[in-house]
């Protein structure tokens, strides 16, 4: 079972089991009036070919049908806080035997509290799940994801200029070696118990990664920071919840520099971490 089978990276966890031949359930939450887990082809953007189980992280009992049966699930926790994350671990583990969860390489292992609530959040879920009775746990630690260079695709199109602050060089990873890794978590034995760390192959700041879309599009692009309340009235004015725009901002202004680069991918899944640059190119029509 997947859960955020429809974002990023849970569509591209889809994509790798079924291309093993895995049978998948995609999670999707149920209608607002309550009613007992169904499944049917998933529709509406969900991966197609798949098979949809109604369910609600926020709502263990749906979880503990939707999981009933399956070999493993793979975990995104989309919210801020661990609030509900226990019932929910609960559930999972009353229906499946292992749990594999995404978590960020922000998280450190040494510190008593982490540098800013969203590593927080994935420490606090780390530890949760290590202790929900699941029988097999893995957590993978992913670096910067580059799908997050989705949302400059406005700002590209319409100025060719990515405004916002200027957060810690990292090595950023493609979605789809996430899922690879993933993949091989939920289907295969010999990652009980481990946190793997996955990076891309070198080491990136906000502006080579916005020069590098740039190269894809074959139009000009650049990086300026902007101070955080610059950045923060952008968001706000985007839309976005207060609480998560703090996170996210707390979350740039504390990133530490890191020159961490893992061969983690390579050697779980036999190939090479992608580079950002076949990235940008595999997404170039997005930011044309």
């Amino acid at each position: 079972m997947v859960t955020g089978a429809t974002g990023n990276v849970g569509r591209e966890v889809v994509a790798r089991l079924r291309s093993t031949g895995s049978s998948v359930r995609a999670l999707t939450r149920a209608p607002v009036t309550r009613a007992p887990v169904t499944r049917a082809p998933v529709t509406g953007g969900a991966p197609g070919g798949d098979t949809a189980v109604r369910g609600d992280l926020s709502d263990p009992d749906t979880l503990t049908e939707a999981a009933r049966g399956s070999r493993a699930a793979f975990l995104i926790w989309p919210f801020l806080s661990t609030d509900g994350a226990p019932a929910a671990l609960r559930a999972l583990a009353r229906s499946t035997g292992r749990v594999v969860y995404l978590s960020s390489s922000g998280v450190d292992e040494s510190a008593e509290r982490q540098s800013d609530p969203i590593n927080q959040m994935h420490a606090d879920m780390e530890r949760l799940v290590a202790e929900c009775g699941v029988a097999e746990w893995t957590v993978l630690r992913a670096d910067t994801l580059a799908s997050n260079a989705r949302g400059w695709a406005g700002q590209l199109r319409d100025t060719g200029v990515v405004r916002g602050p200027d957060i810690a060089a990292t090595a950023v990873v493609h979605e789809r070696d996430v899922a690879a890794v993933a993949a091989h978590a939920l289907t295969e034995d010999g990652h009980l118990g481990a946190r793997h760390v996955l990076t891309g192959p070198r080491v990136l700041s906000r502006a080579e990664q916005v020069a590098a879309v740039g190269a894809a599009t074959g139009r000009p692009a650049r990086f300026e920071p902007v101070p955080v309340e610059v950045a923060r009235a952008h968001l706000l004015a985007d839309g976005r919840p207060p609480a998560l725009v703090d996170a996210l901002l707390a979350s740039a202004v504390s990133r530490r520099a890191s020159r961490l680069v893992t061969s983690t991918v390579e050697e779980i899944t036999g190939a090479p971490a992608r580079t950002f640059d076949t990235w940008a190119e595999e997404y170039a029509d997005l930011f044309r």
